[in-house]
């Protein structure tokens, strides 16, 4: 009887602590969900905002303007059919995806930017890699291996043949690279004045990986951090 109380109290202590986080936390993701919790190769992540109602945006972020070029607005559209995502999307697919093995976040950005801080759940590789400007063709084919490509025939996630198209849309011939197996992955860099991740979306369209296996948080860091959602500083050699 004794062991019956007190799980019975354990029960309704735990209820108790659950609603108090719930009612303090004053600044949620949503009306619905205050906190999100995922899980990355054994890794637990916490994704929440700020609670301080009086916090502001400090530093390199804060800025409104930038000279262009090089920092030019773009456009909503990254590239022709890989969408736009905003970051309850993001959220969503780091539970739905990236948790589950099936995709991947992708920090876009040179390594003196990621290494000050980044999006939980985030890997980061460069766009570099996939423009060719680093000049590392093992780079390239380590990059590509996480995302689920493989040397092979050229196909699409639907077994189609595929063909690489340029900016323009005109097929520039077939590269002998896998893509059935091609994880879905999200890409994001500074923010809509930022180009990394823009180029690196447009280099992977061009080797044919399948533009609906990809997406574009164009909002980046400026507008994650403007949000007050929660940052990973990675650890050295990550």
């Amino acid at each position: 009887m004794r062991s019956v109380i007190a799980s019975l109290v354990g029960c309704l202590l735990l209820s108790v602590a659950i609603n108090s986080r719930a009612a303090e936390t004053a600044v949620k993701i949503t009306a619905q969900v205050p906190e999100a919790r995922f899980t990355v190769n054994g890794k637990a992540y916490t994704i929440n905002r700020i609670q301080d109602e009086n916090n502001e945006l400090k530093g390199g972020f804060a800025k409104t303007s930038r000279k262009c070029p090089p920092f030019c607005v773009h456009p909503m559209e990254a590239a022709p059919g890989v969408a736009t995502v905003g970051e309850v999307e993001l959220i969503e697919f780091l539970k739905n995806k990236v948790e589950k093995g099936t995709g991947l976040l992708i920090d876009a950005r040179v390594a003196s930017f990621y290494e000050k801080g980044t999006i939980p759940g985030s890997i980061h590789i460069p766009f570099t890699v996939f423009t060719g400007e680093s000049k590392d063709p093992a780079a390239l084919a380590q990059a590509l291996a996480k995302l689920g490509v493989v040397r092979g025939e050229t196909v699409n996630w639907s077994g189609q043949s595929h063909k690489a198209i340029d900016e323009f849309g005109n097929p520039v011939g077939k590269f002998p690279y896998d893509f059935s197996r091609a994880k879905e992955i999200l890409l994001f860099c500074n923010g809509p004045w930022c180009d990394q991740s823009p180029r690196a979306i447009h280099a992977l369209v061009k080797i044919g990986y399948p533009v609906t296996k990809m997406l574009y948080y164009r909002g980046g860091m400026q507008d994650w951090l403007m949000l007050g959602l929660s940052v990973e500083i990675p650890k050295p050699g990550n």
